[in-house]
């Protein structure tokens, strides 16, 4: 099997942990949602959705155009990095537990998750989707992907981080 076939199931195995993700994001929303959760920062939602289907469509459209060449150290590395990538992402949404979605909702009187990485770090989900967003691309070379990816989503995350703080400052 080739680099390109390879580095393709790379991609959509990480397709399918996001389509899984989003069967927990669902479903917690309506929870949250259920019990008077408020919805803040929807305006940037669907451009996050966009960038993060443009990740994955990019990563393969970009290897098997371009045809980078395989770097096997940044390959290797870049595979590890976006394996702990998923393993942080996991443990930020176990630890958030019902109140875990990827939209930004939050329930009036729940108290604020300070365990797990939110210990040490305020986002962590999202040092998980940078990495991820640099690493996956860089597996097979795909560095336009990689430095596209990786712009646009600092600019979202300005936005996202905003939102998510003031919505925050609303719990106990």
């Amino acid at each position: 099997m080739s680099g390109e076939a390879w580095f393709t199931l790379l991609v959509l195995a990480v397709g399918l942990e996001r389509v899984a993700e989003l069967a927990v994001s669902r479903s917690n929303a309506a929870w949250s949602l259920a019990r008077g959760g408020v919805e803040s920062g929807r305006g940037h939602y669907p451009f996050m959705v966009v960038l993060h289907t443009g990740l994955l469509v990019g990563a393969l459209a970009e290897v098997w155009l371009r045809r980078p060449d395989v770097v096997p150290v940044l390959a290797w590395s870049m595979l590890a990095l976006v394996a702990l990538a998923q393993g942080l992402r996991w443990w930020c949404i176990a630890t958030l537990g019902r109140q875990w979605n990827t939209r930004v909702i939050v329930v009036p009187g729940a108290a604020r998750v300070t365990g797990g990485p939110y210990r040490w770090i305020p986002h962590p989900n999202y040092v998980a989707v940078a990495a991820e967003g640099l690493a996956l691309p860089l597996v097979h070379s795909a560095w336009i992907t990689a430095v596209v990816f990786t712009a646009l989503n600092g600019l979202l995350l300005a936005t996202r981080v905003r939102a998510e703080d003031a919505a925050l400052t609303r719990l106990a």
